[in-house]
């Protein structure tokens, strides 16, 4: 395989990396294996990076990538609940899966950015409850 094309491979994952929040953010190639480190804002971001890997390598079998993302605590108050950047793609059911609440506690936690709870735009930081 030639230098630079499991980066190429894998350029939708590192952007996704990116555009999500992922700090300390590291890309390497050793070999026949693409590196990825990071610390990822949440648990959803990191799951949803794994989502990324998937449809790129279904099922992870070809053993050319090895991702270490680990999540940090943003604010320290996990009380607080988190913020989550709408991606494309995204709706409020999809994101409440993520996060393990339900869409209509999204929906009541943003209502002064969130009109229609079917219409949410890339882009938007939306506030996500804790867990009840």
């Amino acid at each position: 395989m030639e230098t630079g094309s499991l980066r190429g491979k894998y350029q939708r994952l590192i952007d996704a990396a990116t555009q999500k929040g992922v700090t300390g953010l590291q890309v390497r190639q050793q070999g026949n294996v693409l590196y990825i480190d990071g610390s990822a804002p949440t648990d959803a971001v990191k799951n949803e990076l794994w989502d990324v890997y998937n449809q790129i390598d279904p099922d992870y079998r070809a053993g050319d990538l090895v991702m270490n993302i680990e999540v940090v605590g943003g604010n320290g108050s996990p009380a607080a609940g988190q913020e989550y950047t709408v991606v494309s793609g995204d709706n409020l059911t999809k994101i409440g899966k993520q996060f393990g609440v339900s869409w209509q506690e999204i929906f009541e936690a943003n209502k002064d950015q969130i009109k229609d709870p079917d219409l949410i735009q890339p882009g938007w930081k939306l506030k996500i409850p804790t867990k009840k």
